[in-house]
C-alpha cells in the first residue's frame, strides 16, 4: 500500500479577529493565498503535479463564500488546471482536509494534494452564515433533542462540571499556554513553519506575562440564567481566559505519496501513520477526542505510551484537562509549543496549524509518533497518527 508524507507545513501568524487585529485588512481569500504560494515556494514543487487542492473553512459565506480554496489557489498563482474545493467539519475542517488529501494519495486518487485552512473572524464573524431567526438544525433535531442544544461555551462548562475541573486548573492551564507559547517564539522554534505577511511577524493573541492571579479576574464568559436553572451543577467557570480567542489565519501542508517524494528529491516531515473519526453526544459536543483518541491508536496498533508528542486543540481547557483525565496522557507531551489558547483558534485554519506546529515539533524533538486529535461542534472529532520518517 502507498503511504503519504507531509513534506512542507506553514502558516500564517495569528491575529486577534477583531476589526483592530493584525490581520483584519487581509481578505481570507489572500491570507490563504499567501500561505499557499510559501507553501509550493518553500517546497519547489512544480505546482503543475498538484493534483487537489482541499480546504477547510467554517463559515463558509460572505467573503469567504463561493469556494475559497478555488479562488485561493488561482489567486496565489496555481495553475487553473489545479482544482480546489472547501470543507467544513466545523473546528476540524482542516484537519479534516489532510485526512483527505492523505487518504486519496493512499488510495492512488492522487500523488500530491494540498491541505489547508482559513478564517479571518474579524471580517465573518462566528455564526454569519445563520441568518437571525433561521433555524439550521430543523424539526428532527428538535425533536430527537426536545430541550435544545447549546452552544459550545456552555458545553465547556459542563464538561467542567462532570469531570470535576475547576476555575484555578483551568486558568493554570491557560497560562502554560502562553508560557511555551512564548518561550517557543523567543526560542525561534515557529521560525521554520511562519509565513509573514504585511508586516505581521508573531502571533497576536500570545500574553507572556499571563498568570493566573490576572484570570482570577475575569468574569465567566457564559453565564445565561436559562441554562443556569437548566444546569444547576455548573460553576460557571469558563472565561475568555481559558477558552480560545477569536482569530484570523490560514496554513497549509503538502501531502505526496512517499514515492513521489522520493522521486523529487524531498525530504518527508512526517508519514501520515493511521486516520480516525468519531460521533460523540452533541450536548456535550466537545468530548469526541476521547473516543477519537482509542479509535485512532486501536487502528494504529499503538498505545499511548507510544506517542510522544500531542496536540490536542485547545478550544477550552476543560475540553484539554477532561481528555487528560479519560485517557491519563502526560501533559508535559502536549501542545508543548502552546496551543490555541494562546496561539489561537482561526476556526478552518486551525487543523492544519496544528499539523505544522506538530511536524516541526517532532523534528525539532526527535519525537517518532505524535497524535493529533480536535473537537468539533455537533459532537464530532478528528484524530491521526503521525510517524516521523
Amino acid at each position: 500500500m502507498r503511504d503519504a508524507v507531509i513534506v512542507e507545513a506553514v502558516r500564517t501568524p495569528v491575529g486577534k479577529g477583531k476589526p483592530n487585529g493584525a490581520l483584519a485588512h487581509v481578505h481570507p481569500v489572500e491570507l490563504l493565498a499567501h500561505t499557499l504560494r510559501t507553501l509550493v515556494g518553500r517546497s519547489g514543487v512544480d505546482p503543475e503535479l498538484i493534483d487537489d487542492v482541499i480546504g477547510g473553512t467554517v463559515d463558509q459565506v460572505g467573503e469567504q463564500a463561493m469556494n475559497t480554496t478555488r479562488y485561493a489557489a488561482l489567486s496565489a498563482g496555481l495553475p487553473e488546471s489545479v482544482p480546489a474545493t472547501t470543507v467544513d467539519r466545523q473546528c476540524g475542517s482542516s484537519q479534516q482536509a489532510v485526512h483527505f488529501a492523505a487518504q486519496g494519495v493512499i488510495s492512488g486518487a492522487y500523488d500530491i494534494a494540498v491541505a489547508c485552512g482559513v478564517e479571518s473572524m474579524s471580517r465573518v464573524p462566528m455564526w454569519s452564515n445563520v441568518p437571525e431567526g433561521k433555524d439550521p438544525f430543523g424539526p428532527g433535531i428538535a425533536a430527537r433533542y426536545p430541550e435544545g442544544l447549546v452552544p459550545q461555551g456552555i458545553s465547556a462548562e459542563l464538561i467542567a462540571a462532570k469531570w470535576s475541573i475547576g476555575r484555578e486548573q483551568m486558568d493554570a492551564f491557560a497560562v502554560s499556554s502562553h508560557r511555551k507559547a512564548a518561550a517557543a517564539w523567543d526560542a525561534g522554534l515557529f521560525d521554520a513553519e511562519v509565513a509573514p505577511l504585511e508586516g505581521v511577524t508573531r502571533d497576536e493573541c500570545v500574553r507572556p506575562d499571563t498568570s493566573t492571579e490576572v484570570l482570577a479576574g475575569l468574569r465567566p464568559a457564559y453565564h445565561d440564567p436559562v441554562f443556569a436553572e437548566r444546569f444547576p451543577q455548573i460553576e460557571w467557570n469558563v472565561t475568555a481566559g481559558n477558552a480560545s480567542p477569536v482569530n484570523d489565519g490560514a496554513s497549509a501542508v503538502l501531502v505526496m505519496a512517499g514515492e513521489t517524494a522520493a522521486k523529487l528529491g524531498l525530504r518527508p516531515l512526517a508519514r501520515l501513520h493511521s486516520f480516525a473519526v468519531t460521533g460523540s453526544d452533541p450536548l456535550l459536543m466537545l468530548t469526541g477526542v476521547v473516543p477519537a483518541t482509542e479509535k485512532v491508536l486501536r487502528r494504529a496498533g499503538l498505545s499511548l505510551d507510544d506517542i510522544d508528542l500531542f496536540e490536542v486543540n485547545e478550544a477550552f481547557s476543560s475540553v484539554v484537562l477532561a481528555w487528560q483525565q479519560e485517557t491519563g496522557a502526560d501533559l508535559d507531551r502536549v501542545n508543548v509549543h502552546g496551543g490555541a489558547i494562546a496561539l489561537g483558534h482561526p476556526l478552518g485554519a486551525s487543523g492544519t496549524r496544528l499539523t505544522t506546529t506538530l511536524v516541526h515539533a517532532m523534528r525539532e524533538r526527535g519525537a517518532r509518533y505524535a497524535l493529533q486529535t480536535m473537537c468539533e461542534a455537533g459532537g464530532l472529532a478528528n484524530a491521526m497518527i503521525l510517524e516521523r520518517v
